[in-house]
C-alpha cells in the first residue's frame, strides 16, 4: 500500500502545479481553477479509496447477474449439426410442409438405423414389425408410403407428439 502510495504522490503535485500556472496566466479565472483544481483532488482521492477498498474486500465469486452478462462460451461452429436439427424441430412444429420434409427425413434416418442396429429390421422390408417396434404415432411419420400434406400451411407437430417419439426412439 506504501508503494501505491508513492507511485499516485507525483499527481497532486501535477494538479498542484498546473493550477498554480493557470491562475497566473489567466487571473481573472482563478476561482474556476481552484473549484476545477479541488474537484480534481476529490475525484483522484475517491480513486485511491476505492481502489484501497477493493483489494481489502474483493468480490469472492461473481453474482448470477455478472454470469448472466458474460458472453457464452459455446462455440455454435462446433456443431452445425446440433443447430440444423434445433431449425428444423422449430420450423416442423409451426407447419406441416416443414414436418414433412424437413424433419420426417431425419427420423426416418434415425428410425431406420435404430431398427436396424438394435433390432435387426429393415424399415422398408419389414414394415409390420417396424411399425409394431415404432409404436402407431412414430410409424404414421416415418412410413415409407406417407404422402406430403395437402394443406403446407397445416399445423405441425406437437412438442408432446414429438417427445413421445423421441421415446420410443429411444425405447428401440
Amino acid at each position: 500500500m506504501i508503494r501505491r502510495i508513492r507511485s499516485l504522490a507525483p499527481l497532486p503535485l501535477l494538479v498542484t502545479a498546473t493550477v498554480i500556472v493557470v491562475a497566473l496566466l489567466v487571473p481573472g479565472r482563478a476561482e474556476l481553477a481552484v473549484h476545477v483544481y479541488l474537484l480534481t483532488l476529490a475525484s483522484l482521492a475517491l480513486g485511491f479509496l476505492v481502489g484501497v477498498l477493493g483489494r481489502r474486500h474483493p468480490v469472492a465469486a461473481s453474482s448470477p447477474f455478472d454470469l448472466g452478462l458474460r458472453a457464452r462460451s459455446h462455440d455454435d461452429h462446433a456443431l452445425p449439426e446440433l443447430a440444423r436439427l434445433e431449425r428444423e424441430v422449430t420450423l416442423s412444429m409451426t407447419t406441416a410442409f416443414d414436418l414433412h420434409f424437413r424433419l420426417r427425413p431425419v427420423l426416418r434416418r434415425v428410425a431406420a438405423r435404430m431398427l436396424a442396429s438394435r433390432r435387426g429390421v429393415d424399415l422398408e422390408r419389414s414394415p409390420a414389425t417396424a411399425r409394431a417396434l415404432l409404436g402407431e404415432e412414430l410409424w404414421e411419420l416415418v412410413r415409407p408410403e406417407r404422402e406430403a400434406p395437402r394443406d403446407r400451411a397445416a399445423p405441425g407437430l406437437e412438442l408432446g407428439s414429438l417427445r413421445s417419439m423421441v421415446d420410443a426412439l429411444e425405447a428401440l
